[in-house]
C-alpha cells in the first residue's frame, strides 16, 4: 500500500512498480529508530534474487538496485527514493 506521495515519488524519480515489489521481497530492513523501516538491496538480497529468478534477468535490473523504500510500520509506503550515498549502520 502506497501513499499518495509515494507513489508520485516513484514516477518522478522513475522507480517502476516492480522494482517497489523486488524492495518488498528481497530488500533488506534497517529500522531507522523513528517508526519507520528502510528497505534497501544489497549483496545478499541481490544475490536471492538470482537465485530465484535467474542471474539474466536481475542483471537487467542492476540501474534500479541502489532504489531504496521507506514505509512506516503499519506497512504503508512513505516515500521511494535512489540512494546518491552509502547507507552507514550501527
Amino acid at each position: 500500500m502506497n501513499t499518495k506521495h509515494a507513489e508520485i515519488r516513484a514516477q518522478q524519480r522513475g522507480i517502476p512498480p516492480l522494482v517497489d515489489q523486488l524492495l518488498d521481497l528481497y530488500g533488506e530492513e534497517e529500522h531507522d529508530g523513528h517508526g519507520s523501516v528502510t528497505l534497501y538491496l544489497n549483496k545478499h538480497s541481490i544475490r536471492n534474487m538470482e537465485r530465484d529468478l535467474g542471474r539474466r534477468p536481475v542483471s537487467r535490473l542492476a540501474e534500479w538496485f541502489d532504489a531504496y523504500k521507506v514505509k512506516s510500520t503499519d506497512g504503508q509506503t512513505i516515500t521511494v527514493g535512489h540512494r546518491t550515498r552509502r547507507l552507514w549502520r550501527k
